[in-house]
């Protein structure tokens, strides 16, 4: 399906103002799992995100998209809080969970993470087995009553991320012995036992070969049926891929919002077009 183009506001001086993506704009209207609001962030005196505005919807993968240091990382980082383990940073503005502010003094930081999973660049499963991977998540949390539903969880995650059938018989392996693709993968799983309902992906095929990339990406395209998925990545044709929502960073701007096919074939601003062209990046 295509979508409509969604409507861009203009500047002052004549460039187009970052658009947010309207709750409506993906098809099927999704409720939007995370809104973030005149999000600006510093590192000390250093500020590395500017006024960032945009609305995350359920069952959708959003690509963050732009040149290296444009803040696209640190945004994601906002949003389960990774900053606040960063000296001197600071956030200030406002990003809410389904509805709920991520900085009500009242949130458990550490539920929070599990409601907003995340997979890194470079695959770190735990050096532990497969199973332990798998189950610390929803042990620590309380997920299991017993061993039986346990095992059920870690089948359940390991299944969600396409590898139970490579390891169902040595799951008392070390997850580091596994193969790089299959390794993010047992990350993806491991962040999907917790139940989230945000996954957060930083370059997850960054340092994977074309076919553990590909399975990857047929992951992320399962996986949106169930879950908001964010994706940090400097592939263009990665984002095309698998996306159906785009933002562009730059210069710790949010500079555009919209649907992927909009923002790839009709961009407004002229520095998204001269991205995506290869103009710079």
């Amino acid at each position: 399906m295509v979508m409509a183009p969604i409507p861009t506001a203009k500047s002052e001086n004549g460039t187009a103002a970052a658009a947010t993506v309207a709750p409506g704009a993906v098809a099927g209207a999704h409720p939007i799992a995370v809104k973030a609001e005149n999000v600006n962030v510093f590192y000390g005196e250093k500020q590395a995100l500017f006024d960032v505005s945009v609305d995350i919807p359920d069952r959708t993968v959003t690509a963050f998209i732009g040149p290296s240091g444009c803040g696209k990382s640190t945004f994601l980082r906002c949003i389960n809080r990774m900053n606040d383990t960063i000296e001197g940073a600071r956030v200030e503005g406002r990003i809410t969970l389904d509805g709920n502010d991520i900085h009500d003094p009242s949130l458990d930081v550490v539920e929070l993470r599990a409601r907003v999973g995340m997979v890194f660049q470079k695959p770190n499963p735990f050096p532990k087995s497969i199973y332990e991977n798998v189950s610390y998540g929803p042990r620590i949390h309380g997920l299991a009553r017993n061993k039986a539903e346990l095992d059920q969880i870690v089948e359940s995650s390991l299944r969600k991320g396409a590898l139970w059938e490579e390891v169902k018989d040595r799951l008392h392996e070390p997850g580091t012995g596994l193969s790089g693709g299959q390794q993010q993968r047992l990350c993806i799983a491991r962040a999907i036992a917790v139940s989230p309902e945000v996954i957060l992906m930083d370059e997850p095929c960054s340092a994977l070969d074309p076919i553990a990339t590909a399975k990857i990406e047929e992951l992320i395209d399962e996986l949106r049926q169930n879950y908001a998925i964010i994706i940090v990545t400097h592939s263009m044709q990665q984002a095309a891929r698998v996306s159906q929502l785009t933002s562009f960073f730059h210069l710790g701007k949010l500079v555009e919002s919209g649907t992927t096919d909009h923002i790839f074939t009709n961009p407004v601003d002229q520095r998204t077009q001269d991205y995506i062209t290869g103009r710079f990046g």
